[in-house]
């Protein structure tokens, strides 16, 4: 292959290079037509037709795209023709506005789809509104005309968006999947840099940012597993195209199982093997698996082979060598740290074997579950109990919807109180800076602001040296296929971008420069609101919501222990029931992460319990690794049922898991009585025969490692309480 293939090759497996191929088409296409029927005025209204169904688009096979497309359509038919009839009773219209964005925002619960589509019919509302204003539509037909241009533009979309989903309907798998093993494989370096063997290092901040990527690979496992389901269903049927992307998203769950493990402490083990290679041989493999790991996600993009590598099996070699000269030590004082060690090495093996097959293609899925779990609701009674459950102030759904509602209400006062001539960008920039918590609306806004700024000094810089009209139209283009591409990760240059593109187009109708000083005016008075609106109204503080957060992750961490314990009792089985279990955990886990990372953005006097929580954080993410280390290494223990001190311990650790949760949910204090008890039994379960089966000693060592682990998520979890706003 040339360079110059290798090159078109890699920008076409890029992730956003189909979905810009796609929005780029849809864009000339409309300049196109409408260049050609002399109709550039219709072209403002077209182009934010496209945005509004791109907004409404999610991942999907064709027949759900289609489903979805003509449900988008004929909600932007009800919102527009709704606008055109009470656009003339301005507060029956607003009222209207605000009670269908309540009703809208609770359609979140039944999944992204839904809440896609609702978040892009209250745009096509407003833009809607924008497009009467504009056209100065005073009767009945020239209201038609300015909404056909946005449903000609929406339609155009969404037939495209169908056409590509039938085209390229693997594709959005192929790039979750890749993604996948691209944020596993950071996650792999980061835990290898866990076993650097130097004193004094701060391995408390390595285990927060290794938590935090942690939330990164389980947002990637979920999307892969969306991306799964949409195109396949939830049987797990492996067919032909699905088998190759099962056996990928569950050889990850594996992977991230095992890299996840913990089998003894680390501070520990640098102590002991200070003046060892060990540990730096353990780093190095670590790392290289990690490298591997993010080359198997390139090889996946590209669609290419993928290669191991002799050097990462050499690393590993190089481990067994020396793991074999320390046991030839015959120290004592060793044997634990040792058979920790030697629980690691069989971790490293096995991902490196699932690795090997991976390169030569043998995975297999015989007696695998291949089941999936999916939340969403399929059923109308479904859908109705899950709206139900919204209809409480603790729903973050409703206090959200709640929030907007008034917001636009009292964005549409302000433009009534000053007289707005284009007030509807008042309540355009509400809509999307209102965000369901004040951390996200506070990063919005600011972005928002800035973008805005951007956008309109570049606009009247472009518009002052290009008064060309073919000039304008490229420019108009350009900003649109920008605003598509960063509208997700880049939020400050999309704004800019929708910035140029709507005053360079609107320029078209009337003139642009007008519009700039009103379009700064109407995105800091909206800004204004949804910063109001997210401090005023039902706030969702994350400091005084995060002892549920930290509940949870107790109680899921509770249930897959004795999930796990049963597979020690009854044999291994990768069944459904276990993978939700520990996908629970992990979801749990990465939910505190972000809640803390919201909490950053907060008022200094409602996150007074931050500390606590990252306090927290650090000791949750190595109770997971302790819990992740039994379930990587589950298998039928014949001994397990028949050692009583075994079996209490597992029993005792559940229900310390579950009481603490139960307490954080209550904002109840938890007793430190039980703190010495469990340091005593953990000191029993440590006294181990070295005639005991190995995986018993697993069971025991963990179960110790965790019972002297209790006493510090105690004393965490009392702190997070007492420092609760």
């Amino acid at each position: 292959m040339s360079a110059r293939q290798s090159r078109l090759s890699r920008l076409w497996a890029h992730e956003k290079a189909s979905y810009g191929l796609r929005v780029f088409i849809a864009l000339t296409a409309a300049l196109a037509v409408c260049w050609h029927l002399d109709a550039l005025t219709a072209l403002p209204g077209v182009f934010l037709g496209i945005i509004a169904s791109a907004i409404a688009e999610t991942d999907d096979n064709w027949w759900g795209r289609t489903k979805a497309v003509l449900l988008s359509l004929l909600c932007f038919c009800i919102a527009a023709a709704s606008v055109i009839w009470l656009f003339p009773w301005p507060w029956i219209f607003i009222g209207a506005l605000a009670l269908s964005t309540f009703c809208l925002t609770l359609l979140g619960a039944l999944g992204e789809r839904y809440a896609s589509i609702a978040q892009a019919t209250v745009t096509l509302a407003i833009y809607t509104m924008i497009g009467l204003e504009q056209h100065g539509a005073t009767d009945l037909h020239s209201a038609l005309d300015a909404v056909s241009h946005l449903l000609a533009g929406a339609v155009w979309y969404g037939l495209l968006s169908i056409l590509w989903t039938t085209l390229f309907a693997n594709r959005p798998v192929r790039e979750r999947v890749a993604r996948l093993y691209i944020e596993l494989g950071r996650y792999l370096q980061l835990k290898a840099a866990l076993f650097e063997p130097v004193r004094e290092a701060d391995l408390q901040r390595r285990q927060l940012d290794l938590a935090e990527q942690n939330r990164r690979v389980v947002g990637a496992l979920n999307e892969a597993k969306t991306a799964i389901l949409a195109r396949f269903g939830r049987s797990g049927r492996p067919g032909v195209n699905s088998g190759l992307y099962l056996r990928l998203y569950y050889m990850a769950q594996d992977f991230h199982e095992r890299a996840s493990s913990s089998h003894y402490p680390y501070g520990a083990l640098v102590d002991a093997f200070f003046h060892s290679d060990v540990l730096y041989r353990c780093q190095r493999l670590l790392d290289l698996q990690g490298q591997a790991c993010a080359r198997l996600g390139e090889a996946i993009r590209l669609r290419r082979p993928f290669v191991y590598g002799e050097s990462n099996q050499q690393a590993g070699r190089d481990l067994a060598d020396a793991l074999a000269y320390l046991r030839d030590q015959q120290r004592p004082q060793w044997q634990r740290l040792l058979g920790s060690l030697d629980l690691l090495v069989h971790n490293l093996r096995s991902i490196e074997r699932r690795l090997l097959d991976a390169e030569r293609s043998e995975a297999s899925l015989d007696n695998v579950d291949t089941r999936l779990r999916d939340s969403n609701p399929h059923t109308l009674r479904e859908m109705g109990v899950r709206l139900r459950q919204q209809l409480t102030p603790g729903s973050v759904l409703f206090r959200h919807g709640l929030r907007m509602a008034l917001a636009l209400i009292a964005g549409f006062a302000a433009i009534r109180l000053f007289n707005a001539q284009n007030g509807s960008w008042v309540l355009l920039t509400i809509v999307f800076v209102c965000r369901p918590n004040f951390g996200a609306t506070r990063q919005r806004l600011a972005q928002r602001i800035v973008g805005t700024v951007a956008g309109l000094v570049l606009t009247w810089a472009l518009l002052q040296l290009f008064p060309q009209l073919h000039v304008q139209l490229l420019i108009a283009l350009l900003s649109a296929l920008l605003f598509f591409f960063t509208r997700t990760d880049r939020y400050l240059v999309a704004s800019a971008a929708i910035t140029v593109m709507a005053l360079t187009c609107f320029n078209l109708i009337g003139d642009g420069f007008v519009l700039i000083v009103p379009r700064m005016v109407d995105t800091l008075l909206g800004c204004a609101i949804a910063a109001a609106a997210a401090f005023l109204i039902l706030p969702d503080w994350q400091g005084r919501q995060l002892h549920r957060v930290l509940a949870r992750v107790l109680d899921t961490a509770a249930r897959y222990l004795d999930s796990v314990l049963g597979q020690y009792r009854s044999g291994m089985r990768d069944d459904l029931a276990y993978r939700i279990a520990r996908r629970d955990m992990h979801n749990a886990d990465a939910a505190l992460s972000t809640a803390l990372s919201n909490m950053l953005r907060e008022p200094g006097h409602v996150r007074r319990n931050l500390d606590a929580g990252f306090h927290f954080l650090a000791l949750s993410n190595t109770l997971l690794g302790h819990l992740s280390a039994l379930g990587a290494h589950r298998d039928q223990v014949d001994s397990y049922a028949s050692d009583p001190l075994a079996l209490a311990a597992g029993d005792r650790v559940r229900k310390a898991l579950q009481q603490l949760a139960t307490a954080l949910a209550a904002r109840q204090p938890v007793a430190e009585d039980d703190n010495d008890a469990d340091r005593a039994v953990a000191a029993e379960l440590e006294q181990i025969d070295e005639a005991m089966p190995p995986k018993l000693q697993l069971i025991r060592t963990q179960m110790a490692l965790v019972l002297r682990l209790l006493p510090k998520v105690r004393a965490a979890a009392n702190e997070a309480v007492r420092t609760l706003t």
